[in-house]
């Protein structure tokens, strides 16, 4: 039998990316899976993937930085499955202008509403199922930005994903006689869609160094997949050819 079969999984952020990754490898896995985005064309293919290889999804249409959408969403996994097993809190952007210089009020709003917001809106919907349960994972997909302060993320990104983090380490903390556990999942540079969003483009011979979609996917699978004994707090995955090291050796540092 498939680890996960009979648990429920809400992917949001699913239609592209390590949501997607993360998506196909629950579903592999036996989980009847929830995808969750603004564009609802990617959410359906990759629903159509998943029902290709025999998996369970559904499509649920929403904007996790409005604060009525994360509720609504919730409800009705609950009245269709009764349960919800897995929150990949992965919802998540960037902006161009980051830097000191060119950020706007504007631009950390959004930066806010999209990464840190986001992971707020769907943990508090979640929490009430799985504290019903006594049993719940939440997945949020930080950054290597939550962890360590540089200028390449952008303040505001930096920020936000330091919010995520904290975030995640105080679910364990108030939730864990509930059975809940919340891994703060830190990924450096991944080749996914939100690298069009940087300043200065990245090379395909770059994209194809760092961690790709995929490892994230399988990581996820891995985390949802521990006994509800084990709680993985925080996990800091960068690629092998790390370019910030890469930069300091090549400076003589």
């Amino acid at each position: 039998m498939k680890r996960l079969t009979g648990k429920v999984a809400w992917v949001t952020g699913a239609g592209s990316g390590i949501g997607e990754a993360g998506a196909l490898a629950l579903a592999e896995e036996g989980a009847s899976v929830m995808l969750t985005g603004r564009r609802k064309e990617p959410l359906e293919a990759v629903a159509a993937r998943i029902a290709k290889s025999g998996g369970a999804a559904r499509v649920h249409q929403g904007d996790m930085a409005r604060a009525e959408d994360a509720p609504r969403i919730a409800e009705a996994i609950e009245k269709e499955f009764g349960r919800l097993d897995i929150l990949v809190n992965n919802a998540g952007s960037n902006i161009p202008d980051r830097s000191w210089k060119r950020l706007t009020a504007a631009g950390v709003d959004e930066l806010i509403r999209a990464n840190l917001s986001t992971a707020f809106h769907g943990a508090i919907a979640v929490l009430p199922i799985m504290r019903k349960q006594k049993d719940g994972v939440i997945i949020n997909i930080a950054s290597i930005a939550g962890r360590f302060v540089s200028t390449q993320p952008g303040v505001g990104y930096i920020a936000a994903k330091h919010g995520v983090v904290a975030l995640s380490h105080s679910i364990n903390m108030e939730e864990c006689r509930n059975g809940i556990r919340s891994t703060a999942l830190s990924p450096g540079e991944v080749a996914t869609p939100i690298l069009a969003k940087r300043p200065v483009p990245v090379s395909d011979e770059d994209k194809a160094r760092m961690l790709q979609s995929e490892d994230l996917g399988d990581l996820i699978r891995y985390i949802a997949c521990l006994p509800p004994r084990v709680c993985l707090n925080d996990v800091l995955i960068t690629p092998t050819w790390n370019r910030a090291y890469i930069s300091a050796q090549d400076q003589g540092f």
